[in-house]
């Protein structure tokens, strides 16, 4: 959801009273809760105009959703699968539909990294494996770096050659985390883990770390790590990205946020970026470049990883399409 959509769903929220606010929480995902609540807190001056306005769009679309209650678990299939695609919604269509079996792991979503990092990190990495592919990446990327190089990479295999969670896993896992496991007769083997989740993850790991970790994995096997390198998407591959979705990728990006990220940028990407912008910013974008004094390579690399999250939104929502990727992109 972009930044006005959270904004309306904040008002809306704010016209709800506290216990149906209450109620709507309850099923949103830790990012979700936190998203809105930040956007609750800094509401201030606002219309009436704005207010009915926001409430005449709910309105209308809650109007609209004739089928809620008319064979529901159909249209919640067609309608994840269409907003998030075959891949992504399946899961997420399992854990609604179907009754999770992840109480534990939901619960680690609320905690922030170092604390999770902390709980975990002397369990067997297969188990450690098994809690971050439920993760989000990003958080699995923030504990995975936390830990020590060997356990690090250890753990990164065992979730680039993970395809399936398997009953007994799920149970050592809920062990793990101090939860009692219901209707354990009925889990389903989930499909998690593989080359695209790790791919996932490393693209939030600090280079350093990640060329480590890709080493490791040629290792053991040369082949699966090029599978992994070839499901990566680092910033260098940005300049394989059409001028039409460079140009929405663009609008989407801080000044600053990517005068720093070009500090440790190849010419070629830089005379992209320039290409794609009015002769005037450009002109700007050269001039606050060469103006910028040295900057360390830890903060290039965070404001480039900070782009490439926007690059992955725009790609999910089907905005642009990515390509080249592959091991040239290593920096």
């Amino acid at each position: 959801m972009d930044e006005e959509g959270i904004k309306k769903s904040a008002i809306l929220l704010m016209t709800l009273g506290e216990a149906e606010a209450s109620n709507v929480f309850k099923y949103l995902s830790p990012k979700e809760a936190q998203s809105l609540g930040t956007a609750m807190s800094t509401l201030e001056n606002i219309k009436r105009i704005e207010i009915e306005e926001v409430l005449a769009n709910f309105n209308e679309d809650a109007s609209e959703k004739t089928c809620l209650g008319d064979n529901s678990s159909e249209y919640i299939r067609k309608v994840l699968t269409n907003a998030l695609g075959d891949e992504k919604a399946a899961n997420l269509i399992d854990r609604i539909l179907q009754g999770g079996d992840t109480s534990g792991i939901e619960s680690l979503k609320w905690m922030d990294g170092p604390s999770i990092a902390e709980l975990i990190k002397n369990e067997h990495p297969q188990i450690i494996a098994t809690i971050l592919v439920h993760l989000e990446r990003d958080q699995a990327s923030e504990i995975l770096s936390l830990f020590t190089e060997r356990l690090r990479n250890d753990t990164l295999l065992r979730i680039a050659t993970l395809d399936s969670i398997q009953p007994d896993a799920l149970r050592d896992l809920n062990e793990v985390l101090m939860k009692l496991l219901s209707g354990s007769n009925n889990i389903r083997k989930a499909p998690m883990g593989g080359v695209r989740t790790a791919a996932e993850i490393l693209n939030f790991v600090p280079t350093a770390q990640e060329g480590s970790v890709i080493d490791n994995i040629k290792q053991y096997d040369d082949d699966l790590a090029q599978q992994i390198m070839d499901q990566m998407f680092v910033f260098d591959n940005l300049i394989d990205i059409d001028d039409h979705g460079f140009q929405l990728i663009l609008r989407e990006v801080q000044s600053e946020s990517l005068i720093i990220a070009l500090k440790g940028a190849q010419e070629e990407l830089r005379d992209k970026i320039f290409k794609n912008m009015s002769k005037r910013a450009a002109e700007a974008l050269k001039e606050d470049l060469e103006g910028k004094g040295p900057v360390r390579v830890s903060e290039v690399e965070a404001e480039q990883k900070e782009i490439l999250k926007v690059v992955r939104q725009l790609a999910d929502d089907g905005q642009i399409v990515l390509g080249g990727k592959g091991e040239e992109g290593f920096l």
